[in-house]
């Protein structure tokens, strides 16, 4: 958190060779419900606790303060005419809002005057286990639907082709007459049939979006995936749905799960289940080999004397990362025995000289297709 005395100075030398409209990547006819979706959008941005990039800071406090002008009637006309000195003129030295306060403010519920929330999109993103293993920052794009950066969501080519309805005399409505009986009237209210409610007209349509208000555009995000986050976790992109100068635009929201994958790592919860194939001299004498896990490490399976067909063994620590912890679950591996198709001859001679004893061998007599010979 900065000091406030170094807040203020700084806010007023960013503001001073700033145009504040620009900072919030808007036209002047901006309404207030564009200002505050336009903060709302890059002060969660650029906010220092998010955003470690350098020149964040400056730039939140940049926000913070053309904010605070232009959505302030009062200084906001007074800016208009005036600017920054006629509006230091009006302040003359006033206190100045601290930036921290004000994000808080806007995000704990002070949000009454907002347009209707706009539709959220759940959309279901698969990733390699591989990924929420070990943790990952994965690029995707978005289509959505976003307000015309020609004018701003109005539809009109210019200001100047935005006119107020002369039907309704800019209320949105019109009043009308109904005869009930002879000699009895009664009035409603409908909406403009003119202007659809809006109170404007628009002479000449904007030609980059022909009046739509909006245009399809590709949205570039990244997805950060937490170690042993958990299958179908939500992550949660806070306003980057469609936008419309009708409402606020909604979330988009991603539930994450790991890809299926034959054959190779399971996953439940915080274990992993691998199955590991040997040979019937591995399973009869024991074994000493590596297993290459998820990030790469190795992990060391050994076994001694007899491992029988299906047999689980349980390595501590070696599961998935506990979602927001620093340990781990743990690994289970499941033994598949190979068996021969056939024994080659020299195998059949040698088999009185085999090293194992004979009763060794029964548990897998039933799984060779020639039978053994007792001595």
């Amino acid at each position: 958190m900065f000091p406030v005395y170094f807040l203020i100075l700084l806010l007023t030398t960013l503001a001073a060779a700033a145009d504040l409209y620009k900072i919030l990547d808007l036209h002047k006819s901006a309404s207030d419900k564009d200002i505050r979706h336009a903060y709302k959008r890059l002060s969660k941005k650029f906010h220092p606790d998010k955003n470690q990039d350098e020149g964040a800071k400056d730039k939140f406090v940049e926000i913070a303060h053309a904010y605070e002008v232009l959505s302030d009637p009062t200084k906001r006309q007074i800016y208009d005419q005036h600017g920054e000195e006629g509006l230091k003129a009006h302040e003359n030295g006033q206190h100045q809002t601290n930036p921290f306060d004000m994000f808080q403010n806007f995000f704990g519920g002070h949000q009454q005057h907002q347009a209707r929330r706009g539709p959220s999109s759940l959309t279901e993103f698969e990733v390699q286990l591989a990924d929420m293993y070990k943790g990952a920052n994965i690029d995707f794009m978005i289509k959505k639907r976003i307000l015309c950066d020609h004018c701003r969501g109005s539809g009109a080519a210019s200001d100047g082709d935005i006119h107020t309805c002369t039907s309704c005399g800019g209320s949105g409505v019109k009043v009308v007459k109904q005869q009930i009986f002879p000699g009895m009237f009664a009035q409603s209210q409908v909406t403009c049939n003119e202007c659809g409610g809006r109170g404007k007209t628009i002479k000449k349509k904007c030609p980059h979006c022909a009046g739509q208000k909006v245009v399809d555009h590709s949205a570039h995000y990244t997805l950060e995936v937490t170690p042993g986050m958990p299958e179908g976790h939500q992550v949660v992109f806070e306003g980057e749905a469609d936008e419309s100068p009708d409402w606020e635009a909604g979330d988009v929201i991603l539930r994450v799960r790991s890809r299926k994958e034959r054959g190779g790592w399971r996953r439940k919860e915080s274990s992993l289940y691998w199955k590991e194939t040997i040979g019937i001299d591995e399973a009869l004498l024991g074994f000493d080999r590596n297993l290459t896990h998820l990030d790469g490490h190795t992990v060391r399976l050994q076994r001694q004397g007899v491992t029988q067909p299906g047999f689980v063994q349980t390595i501590k620590g070696e599961g998935m990362p506990v979602f927001e912890h620093s340990t781990h679950g743990d690994l289970f591996v499941e033994y598949n025995v190979v068996l021969p198709i056939e024994i080659s001859p020299p195998t059949r001679r040698s088999k009185f000289e085999f090293p194992v004893p004979f009763d060794i061998l029964i548990p897998f007599r039933r799984l060779v297709s020639v039978p053994f010979m007792s001595s």
